[in-house]
């Protein structure tokens, strides 16, 4: 069975690598080749005047 010790020093060596892996490739994603579009959909959508028959 695992003690608390090595479960924390787990959690500070490869925990800690996936995590900055994990935000690393959040914060690139938007910029992954194909996307311009999607992007530039989601960022001027808010502008455009939508009938919704309200």
């Amino acid at each position: 069975m695992t003690d608390y010790e090595t479960l924390r020093q787990f959690a500070d060596s490869y925990g800690l690598l996936a995590m900055a892996i994990i935000f690393v490739s959040l914060c690139l994603w938007p910029f992954r080749p194909g996307s311009r579009d999607r992007n530039h959909y989601a960022a001027h959508s808010i502008l455009e005047d939508h009938e919704d028959g309200e």
